[in-house]
């Protein structure tokens, strides 16, 4: 907890109506103040940290000019809305950001009036705002809409689905592009590099620069010559700039400006807020602008761990388990040796999907398509078809977005597509947004599609091997986010059988069925459960989808009591995938399914949330023996 009161101006403010209040210079105090408290905050709670130290001016200038919560704000995923949280009442609560019962690390309608959207996934903002703008035609109201989106974010194609709509509506709407030329990842907006190019040329600057010179020292004639270079200049610019393809959509074009400027920001808000129609205000910004280490390495800082704050180096001392991630980057390079025709696919994360490792190392079978999951999946499809082997790597909870890809363009054809899906099952601060529970369910029933989660790094390497050589169709790897377990690693791969099961231990009292990580709790599940005189039999089932058939009859032979284990919804999981087997097959076996229930988990770490839902050994442990006395 930080003292508020050492910061002079925002300890004065606590809603945006405190900001109307000020005049020039307290506002840029006020933007200092909040840059400094969130750098205070983050270094010693972490949580995402560069986008929103780029963002202060804006948020500042947005709140000043319009009237919040009346006027609607709609931020793009929301690691850019830290300063939007400290001046809308949130700054004393803000050191509890992402942490059980804390602060959401995004929006969240239901924490704040003042959040006018929920989002943690990208390229929203524009038809959420729409619809905002939309409505206010229907209901007769006056509310001023901004869209506040990032230049990462223009690489989906949402964004432009959405802007050309509202072009057509004519619909009163600002949208903000907050372009700080740098996503995540350096990011791959071919737009904006052409937009710069331009811009630097030193001719174009050195012509501009003469005709200024020059007006300058004549009369009024001089002033009309201005006059008519700035109409040229925005000619110019209507057809080399962006704004060529904003005003095609039907957009007015306003930038680019300085965001980092909050009195021009003000200046220029105050002037288009009562114009209508739709309009496109382009400000340059700096990714962690205000602390030199997150300016000089925006990726290590987009979202960070606590950190000295002088030196910007980590708090925590890294385990020396590595992670899954970097288990599967690693194994993908030495499997890309040996085979030539594997590449790899990013949707705008290299780093937290491990593709770095192949992007160093083959960069020309490295693709990095941005924030464009619809498009990675497609494009994938399309690389199959010629022989290529595609490993699309992207978190479980993003590839939801490009779920009609995967059935139309990839397994109706059954296409040999490589799913690599990092952070499945609950991955902990980043909440709801991000956790990856869902996609056992929603892959499990796309016909020709195979699936398999890792006990441990070992088997994630030759399961990767295995999918690498599977010729048949679509298949999938999920794991957790974190360290592995730390195994030995095999020099070498070994290809799995395709829908085998591995023992880990015997018994004769009942069978644990368990997927992925959840194998590792069964481990010690079965040994507390051994102390109380229950002899489990503990499966590691090692494919969701198609299921070891012989297994399951021997074991529907063997027990009479079952219990599944995954770190995924319920509904549509391996534990439905177990219980249609046996229903198929007339067994009358007792199962007991443990998973995720049917309700959106908020966050806190994996551990308290794991405890919370009683999925980790003890609660797996309560739940068995429940269910043996009530049975």
């Amino acid at each position: 907890m930080i003292d508020t009161t050492k910061y002079s101006i925002l300890s004065k403010v606590n809603t945006p109506k405190d900001i109307k209040t000020l005049n020039q210079n307290e506002i840029k105090i006020l933007c200092d103040d909040v840059r400094a408290y969130l750098i205070d905050i983050v270094s010693q709670v972490g949580g995402h940290f560069g986008a929103g130290l780029g963002a202060v001016e804006l948020t500042v200038a947005l709140h000043k000019v319009f009237d919040t919560p009346n006027d609607l704000i709609v931020f793009d995923t929301g690691h850019q809305a830290y300063p939007h949280k400290i001046l809308t009442g949130r700054k004393e609560q803000l050191h509890t950001i992402r942490q059980l019962n804390g602060l959401s690390g995004f929006l969240k309608r239901s924490e704040s009036e003042y959040d006018a959207f929920g989002a943690g996934h990208a390229t929203t903002s524009i038809s959420a705002a729409l619809g905002m703008a939309e409505a206010n035609k229907i209901l007769l109201l006056k509310k001023k809409v901004v869209a506040v989106i990032g230049d990462g974010a223009m690489t989906g194609g949402m964004a432009y689905e959405a802007m050309n709509n509202a072009g057509i509506n004519k619909s009163n709407l600002i949208v903000v592009l907050n372009d700080n030329r740098m996503s995540i990842a350096p990011n791959v907006w071919q737009i904006h590099n052409y937009f710069n190019e331009m811009i630097a040329h030193p001719e174009y600057k050195k012509l501009k620069d003469a005709v200024w010179d020059l007006t300058g020292k004549l009369d009024q004639f001089g002033d009309r010559i201005r006059k008519a270079a700035l109409r040229l200049e925005r000619g110019i610019k209507s057809v080399l700039t962006p704004g060529m393809l904003f005003e095609a959509l039907g957009f007015r074009y306003f930038g680019p400006i300085n965001g980092h400027n909050v009195a021009q920001l003000i200046k220029l808000f105050e002037y288009i807020k009562d114009l209508n129609g739709p309009m496109l205000v382009h400000i340059l910004t700096e990714k962690g602008k205000g602390y030199t280490p997150a300016e000089e390495h925006s990726q290590k800082y987009h979202a960070a761990t606590p950190f000295d704050k002088l030196t910007g180096k980590a708090i925590k001392v890294s385990s020396s388990i590595p992670s899954y991630t970097s288990i599967f980057g690693k194994a993908l390079v030495e499997i890309a040796k040996e085979n030539e025709k594997i590449v790899g696919i990013t949707a705008a994360m290299p780093d937290g999907t491990g593709m770095d490792y192949l992007q160093n190392e083959f960069p020309n079978r490295y693709y990095d398509v941005g924030i464009a999951e619809e498009h990675a999946v497609t494009f994938a499809a399309g690389l199959a078809t010629q022989g290529v082997i595609p490993v699309v790597a992207i978190y479980s909870t993003f590839l939801q977005r490009a779920y009609d890809q995967i059935i139309h363009d990839v397994a109706l054809q059954n296409l040999h597509v490589v799913f690599v899906l990092d952070r499945a099952g609950l991955v902990g601060a980043d909440g709801p947004t991000h956790h990856g529970v869902f996609d056992l369910s929603y892959l499990r029933v796309i016909p020709n599609m195979v699936i398999m989660s890792p006990k441990d790094e070992a088997e994630l390497r030759n399961m990767l091997f295995t999918a690498v050589n599977y010729k048949k169709g679509p298949i999938a790897i999920r794991y957790p986010r974190g360290n592995a377990v730390g195994v030995e690693l095999e020099n070498g791969f070994n290809e799995i059988e395709i829908g085998s099961s591995e023992k880990i231990f015997d018994g004769n009292d009942l069978a644990i069925l368990a997927v992925g990580n959840m194998v590792q709790y069964g481990k010690k599940v079965y040994e507390k459960l051994i102390e109380e005189n229950i002899s489990a039999e503990l499966i590691n089932m090692r494919f969701i989808k198609p299921l070891d058939e012989n297994r399951l009859l021997e074991i529907a032979n063997k027990h009479k009591t079952i219990v599944t284990l995954e770190e995924n919804s319920l509904i549509g999981g391996f534990g439905s995938a177990i219980v249609e087997f046996f229903s198929d097959k007339k067994l009358k076996n007792d199962i007991l399914r443990i998973g995720l229930p049917d309700q959106f988990v908020d966050h806190g770490t994996q551990a308290e949330l794991h405890n919370i839902l009683e999925i980790d050994p003890q609660g797996i442990i309560n739940k068995i023996k429940n269910f043996i006395n009530q049975k």
